[in-house]
């Protein structure tokens, strides 16, 4: 099979023949041509999406739902997915399943007392978060989640022991996702080295620089917020809805922020159905992201975080096409009119 397209980032345009699950670009040969002119992009990918678990199951994991999640997300074009903590960890079968996406998992999340639903994650002690972290991520995919903080006027998990569990996971090779929904926890998460910020509500302007630095990645899931802002707004006023706006208000004047000081800003989705982070790029384009750049955070710049490359001979041969420039018609990225997973045409 052969693909041609032109190929974003580069804008340039390029044919590719399939080998296998690779991409190949010399010789491309004869072959039946699968895509013939458009747009072509690395598989869309969402990185915060919890496959296999939903609230309406009290937090229970299951191998069908896990199926049904990770076909929601393949038929949408998002061909790589991490999932940043789930109720259980994510079964070696889906590695091997040739019609799924590709996965990377992060084990159960890390809940220390009273900051996390109860039995959602794996429940411990402050005295065993640092063995606990570095134990979810030589399980996973080198990934683990530490609930950073919870109830908007609770306390975070300390700094030195945030500090401690990274330090111990990054030497274990391994990375380090924090949920963080409060100053102090996004304070923590920050100053302890942490791979990735998870909402980041209340996220102090002043931190962008150091994430920046560090390469902390920030990773605001707007949609699932903005879905629940007016409800919010129409709540009766009390300490837990004001700031929860204020939360709300900071993070969309974060995102742009945070691009302009050099910090990576990627699309995830936190929410169900699957499949819908062309919606959560649209969301990082609204709060003012660049156009190109809130496409790359659902695409190029999300693989290459996560360790894989994009159109290039020798790369995995996931892709989607479209018959129209995404990054001028952001609606595009949401009806993509080729997708290719592992070499295999699926759509």
């Amino acid at each position: 099979m052969r693909v041609r397209g032109i190929v974003l980032p580069e804008r340039e345009e390029r044919t590719f023949r399939i080998d296998g699950d690779r991409l190949r670009t010399d010789p491309v040969g004869g072959g039946e041509a699968v895509v013939d002119g458009g747009w072509l992009l690395p598989g869309l990918v969402d990185v915060h999406t919890h496959p296999g678990t939903e609230e309406a199951k009290e937090g229970t994991f299951d191998d069908e739902t896990l199926r049904r999640h990770l076909t929601e997300h393949r038929d949408a074009g998002v061909l790589l997915v991490r999932t940043p903590g789930t109720s259980a960890r994510v079964p070696e079968w889906v590695d091997e399943d040739p019609e799924l996406p590709r996965v990377r998992s992060a084990g159960r999340w890390l809940a220390t007392p009273g900051r996390f639903f109860p039995g959602y994650g794996r429940d411990i002690g402050e005295d065993e978060l640092v063995r606990a972290a570095v134990e979810e991520a030589e399980s996973s995919s080198g990934w683990c989640k530490i609930i950073g903080d919870w109830k908007w006027n609770d306390p975070a998990v300390p700094l030195d022991l945030m500090t401690a569990a990274v330090a111990a996971v990054h030497a274990a090779g391994g990375r380090v996702a924090v949920h963080c929904q409060t100053a102090e926890g996004c304070h923590n998460a920050v100053l302890a080295g942490a791979d990735s910020l998870e909402h980041g509500m209340h996220l102090a302007p002043d931190l962008l620089d150091r994430m920046a630095a560090q390469g902390t990645a920030y990773v605001p899931t707007l949609g699932v917020f903005g879905a629940r802002a007016d409800a919010r707004r129409a709540e009766e006023p009390s300490g837990s809805r004001d700031a929860w706006l204020t939360g709300w208000a900071g993070m969309q004047s974060n995102v742009r922020a945070a691009h302009e000081a050099g910090v990576t800003v990627l699309a995830g989705t936190d929410s169900f159905p699957c499949g819908t982070v062309a919606a959560e790029a649209a969301w990082l384009a609204r709060t003012g992201l660049p156009a190109e750049a809130a496409v790359g955070a659902a695409s190029w710049a999300a693989r290459s975080w996560l360790g894989l490359p994009g159109l290039t001979d020798g790369a995995p041969a996931d892709l989607v096409a479209f018959d129209t420039d995404p990054t001028l018609t952001p609606e595009a990225l949401a009806h993509p009119s080729r997708i290719i997973l592992r070499g295999r045409v699926v759509a």
